[in-house]
């Protein structure tokens, strides 16, 4: 019998090809990868954001076909943002009883993603396939072997929720973006911690399931002993712990759902400051659908021990919101990278033949929040990548091996808020309520005809479309949409005379995603990027402003700014140049059309 050949594709998201080669000679692996086979600048997909670039990856397909645009879609007739990626679908009969509300059937997790994984195209001619982490892949399609990544949430339903305990008179509880700031007391060196887990769907108020962390805190020494799930742990001051678990009860001594965190032990003494990530899937016992089939996270947890299953672990939202230090944050993202490692380890000694897709999301999460300021520290990422190819040739010489990035990055100087530049050239009518802040909730859809959800997206206030639309399909679009681009790509900043919008074109529709689809992609110039506000309908004061967020690199500008990377071991010609090539480009390898 013929010998399946062995093909290995190496994500990592966010390389940059500029970066690379400024570094070649730190990074021996990839310039001997280069040398050997092929280096090439890839391009992305527009808009170039990790859930669109890898949905085409996956399918082949462009956006307009695959029908993700962006991380946020909104509903056109509320204009509520929701996740682009995948939706709960709740069990439709229920039994009340009492307090409870008992489903019928378990809920199911549905992917919102169009097209046919390539992956179902290997397998069903008998060729092994094994997909670790990839993005937009949750949940798992169901062919291979598989790990989700990006897209997967927490047990509380976000996309990663934080939680910061601590004993500060001058502190308060209260929410902020990715987290929850929780006020805790010290008694006789004793403190608990209430740990939120998911909402509870028995119930008919769905109210969060707790429990309970419990720490024992040294009075002379940095030292505390933790207790959670019925396992001690003992940590120092500045130390991280490994994966710990705990059971959320839905219904006392009889459901219970297991989640799993880590605990970062900021302060101890004079004050009390612990992070704790948000609580995770167990891989051990999962609650949501996280590999294919379900056995397989399992087994490999067993095999490697715990591993996140969130799909964005790192925590920039904790350095954002100044939980953590950027010291902390790399030490987090150091710990995330290592367990990753360890997967990708199981990954090549499990593979005898056909198709490994692995994920790396270092890259990425750290150029976000040192790229272009910290270039030594981004460097090391860089050389734990390169480590780890010199690895995979090594364990595996006979594999082919390609490594690809979905985009590079570009620096973030300045937030755009473009809902304000709409509403100050009168494409958007808005009042701001006295000592509130200005939204697409006090628009005023009479005499609004464009407004911006997400961080490229600009939709028309369309008749039959939006709830109270006003633009008629035809001439009265093509004239608005002239007319914005115009205006758009005219737009300078005041601060410095510098084009702020360098492309903002029609965005290609099918019927399918006619709904959700933006009517233009907007292409920042590089330094700039939508505000945060803007991603979810904010119209602030300014058009323009200092970015002073710890988020100081980005890539959601014009593709043609932030190109990905491709590299492959093998000279041969034609190399893809697109994305969507190198998914006909690993097709081709085993002969499959």
């Amino acid at each position: 019998m013929q010998s399946i050949p062995k093909l290995i594709v190496l994500g990592v998201d966010g390389m940059d090809p500029a970066f690379v080669e400024r570094h070649w000679d730190a990074l021996p692996n990839l310039k001997q990868l280069r040398d050997q086979g092929h280096f090439s600048r890839l391009a992305t997909t527009t808009p170039p954001q990790s859930p669109v670039a890898w949905s085409t990856f996956i399918t082949g397909l462009p956006p307009s076909a695959h029908g993700i645009y962006d991380f946020v879609h909104r509903n056109p007739v509320t204009l509520q943002p929701f996740s682009s990626l995948s939706r709960n679908e709740e069990p439709r009969f229920h039994v009340p009883i009492g307090p409870f509300d008992l489903p019928l059937s378990p809920s199911r997790v549905a992917s919102l993603r169009q097209g046919t994984p390539f992956w179902q195209l290997l397998v069903r001619q008998g060729i092994p396939a094994t997909i670790m982490r990839m993005p937009a892949n949750y949940p798992p399609a169901p062919y291979g072997h598989a790990i989700s990544g990006m897209g997967v949430p927490d047990l509380s339903g976000t996309l990663g929720t934080f939680s910061f305990f601590t004993d500060d008179p001058g502190e308060y509880p209260h929410s902020v973006v990715g987290g929850r700031i929780i006020k805790v007391f010290r008694a006789n060196g004793r403190v608990v911690l209430p740990l939120e887990g998911p909402p509870n769907s028995l119930r008919k108020k769905r109210e969060a399931v707790l429990s309970e962390i419990v720490l024992d805190i040294d009075p002379a020494r940095p030292v505390v002993r933790l207790s959670a799930g019925g396992i001690f742990t003992v940590l120092r001051e500045g130390e991280w712990s490994g994966w710990l678990s705990t059971d959320f009860p839905l219904i006392h001594h009889a459901v219970t759902v297991r989640g799993t965190f880590r605990v970062y032990v900021k302060q101890l003494h004079p004050r009390l400051s612990i992070y704790v990530s948000a609580v995770n899937t167990d891989p051990l016992s999962p609650e949501l659908p996280v590999s294919f089939p379900e056995t397989f996270g399992r087994e490999v947890a067993i095999e490697t021990g715990r591993y996140s299953t969130l799909g964005i672990p790192e925590d920039t939202s904790a350095l954002r919101q100044q939980v953590f230090t950027l010291n902390e944050f790399v030490s987090q993202a150091r710990l995330i990278f290592n367990e990753e490692h360890r997967l990708l380890l199981y990954s090549l000694r499990h593979l005898d033949g056909g198709f490994l897709f692995f994920y790396l999301s270092s890259v990425d999460q750290n150029s976000h929040v040192l790229w272009s300021r910290h270039e030594p520290e981004l460097l090391s990422v860089y050389q734990a990548v390169d480590t780890t190819v010199g690895e995979i040739r090594r364990l595996q010489p006979q594999a082919e091996l390609v490594i690809m990035s979905d985009h590079g990055f570009t620096t973030f100087d300045r937030a755009v808020h473009l809902n304000t530049w709409l509403q100050h050239r009168g494409f958007l009518a808005v009042s701001q309520p006295p000592g509130e802040q200005n939204t697409l909730e006090n628009a005023d859809w009479s005499s609004t005809e464009a407004y911006a959800i997400g961080l490229n997206g600009l939709y028309l206030n369309m008749k039959g479309r939006e709830g109270h639309g006003i633009i008629e399909p035809g001439s009265q679009r093509s004239a608005l949409l002239a007319n914005l681009k115009q205006q758009l790509t005219s737009w300078r900043d005041p601060l410095n005379g510098r084009q702020i919008i360098e492309v903002a074109d029609e965005n290609p529709v099918s019927a399918n995603n006619a709904a959700i689809a933006p009517d233009v992609i907007v292409g920042y110039a590089s330094g700039y990027r939508a505000s945060w506000q803007t991603g979810l309908g904010g119209v602030p004061d300014s058009e323009v402003e200092d970015n002073k967020d710890a988020w100081i690199g980005d890539h959601c500008v014009n593709p043609a700014n932030v190109p990905g990377v491709l590299f492959t071991s093998r000279r041969e010609l034609p190399v893809p140049n697109r994305l969507e090539d190198v998914t006909r480009f690993v097709l081709q390898r085993f002969g499959v059309n």
